[in-house]
């Protein structure tokens, strides 16, 4: 059996998408250019950094042209035998860095019988046959729409915004907030279930209507807004950001999901959970993001792309809940403080940040029973691992010096530590994937 250091350097792809920051503004860029023979292009934005084995952006090994993928295919026990047949050799997430210039589209992923449903009908629109749940956890500052409101909330703001009514229309309108009000006076499920579907018949409303209609009333919504003075409007404000988005997507139905979903803004650290079938769209700042390995995306509005409402209209769940209750926060899982867990209700990741402040400060990660993939974000380290023994070699230890923007692949079952050697320290993010019934395992 083949047996490989089992920490190895990898280049990863970066994606210019148009809503990428641009230039070396983009800290994908920025983590890009770690790698020898990534120029940065100051007109062009970097939107995406991919590391995995994803077919559209797969990983290489460092400066040289052979896959992850082949480097993985070549050796079972890097991914664990359990892994390696249930994925195909492939690694179980895809592991991203984001960096938002402008808002992303809103959009949905599907859940796993979607997405096989999907796969077959349009294999020209929809690429594989996974589900596409994810998390994003914030570098920076960072700005997303996620969820519906509840319904109270998108009630008052059919009364508060006149444009909203009109689009949607007189009926349509009273039709919602009076089933609001049944909706809360019945307990228990069946009411639930009557907000729900009052909530789709709206939000379905709106999707469909006219462009013509569209155009019109946010015309007026834009107008209104302008004339009373942009300088009057907070940043994050709802004003503020219906007139940003406008000036980026003019016209677009999707301004008026501002109307429908949960703004919320993360601090650095802060993590957002993104089930199937929940709609969102991200609108600045820079995250690492971990999904299922799909490329799934059903968009329904701030996009040039393809808009698949029908599909989208009927995929969601309608669950309407606060923006805070989508956050997901990082637990202590080591004894030294310094590595926060974020786990969320899936099998196929979690992830690990491990922040040090100080040269010389030290943490040492378990090692996953399963693959892992770690990036810099921030200063330098060292990292140290033991090898996976052979028969024929005593376990020896690799050190790989880490600097921002350097990725990393950890075979499963390697524990290794990671030490900071620059003053302002040095932070990692690693995914990985455990077994279901070994995540606690990870706890203390």
């Amino acid at each position: 059996m083949p047996s490989h250091p089992t920490v190895v350097r990898l280049d990863c792809k970066a994606q210019s998408y148009d809503w990428g920051n641009i230039g070396s503004r983009s800290s994908v860029a920025r983590f890009a250019s770690s790698s020898p023979g990534f120029t940065v292009d100051e007109s062009r934005p970097y939107a995406e950094l991919w590391m995995g084995t994803h077919p559209n952006a797969p990983s290489t090994l460092y400066q040289s042209e052979k896959s992850l993928e082949s480097f993985l295919k070549a050796d079972p026990q890097l991914l664990t035998p359990y892994f390696h047949e249930k994925y195909n050799g492939h690694l179980p997430f895809l592991f991203k860095v984001l960096s938002i210039g402008k808002a992303l589209s809103i959009q949905a992923h599907p859940d796993k019988s979607l997405a096989e449903k999907l796969f077959k009908d349009r294999p020209d629109l929809y690429k594989d046959d996974n589900h596409k749940p994810e998390m994003a956890i914030a570098l920076t500052d960072f700005e997303a729409l996620c969820g519906f409101k509840p319904l109270d909330e998108i009630s008052a703001a059919l009364d508060r915004w006149p444009e909203f009514w009109a689009l949607v229309g007189d009926q349509a309108a009273r039709e919602f907030q009076e089933a609001v009000k049944r909706s809360q006076a019945i307990e228990g499920i069946k009411g639930i279930k009557e907000g729900r579907q009052a909530l789709k018949a709206l939000f379905k409303t709106m999707m469909t209507a006219e462009p013509a209609k569209v155009k019109l009333e946010l015309d007026r919504l834009v107008a209104r807004l302008e004339s009373a003075g942009q300088q009057q409007y907070s940043a994050g404000s709802l004003e503020e950001l219906l007139l940003r988005v406008h000036s980026q997507f003019p016209g677009d139905v999707g301004l008026f999901c501002f109307f429908f979903l949960n703004y919320i803004v993360l601090q650095p650290g802060q993590a957002v959970f993104l089930a199937a079938n929940e709609p969102h769209a991200y609108l600045s700042g820079d995250c690492v993001e971990c999904m299922a390995a799909s490329d799934n995306v059903i968009r329904a509005g701030l996009t040039p792309k393809f808009k698949d409402v029908e599909v989208l209209t009927e995929m969601l769940t309608y669950q309407s809940k606060a923006g805070s209750d989508q956050l997901l926060s990082g637990v202590l899982c080591t004894p030294t403080g310094h590595s926060l867990m974020y786990d969320p209700p899936i099998d196929e990741f979690s992830i690990i940040l491990t922040t040090l402040d100080h040269a010389k400060e030290k943490e040492r990660l378990r090692g996953a029973e399963g693959p892992s993939v770690v990036i810099v974000t921030k200063g330098q380290g060292v990292i140290r691992t033991e090898n996976r023994a052979t028969s024929e070699s005593e376990d020896e230890v690799v050190e790989v010096v880490a600097e921002e923007g350097n990725v990393f692949f950890v075979g499963a079952n390697t524990p290794f530590s990671i030490e900071a050697s620059s003053d302002e320290g040095v932070t990692i993010y690693t995914a990985f994937s455990v077994k279901p019934d070994k995540k606690d395992h990870f706890h203390h």
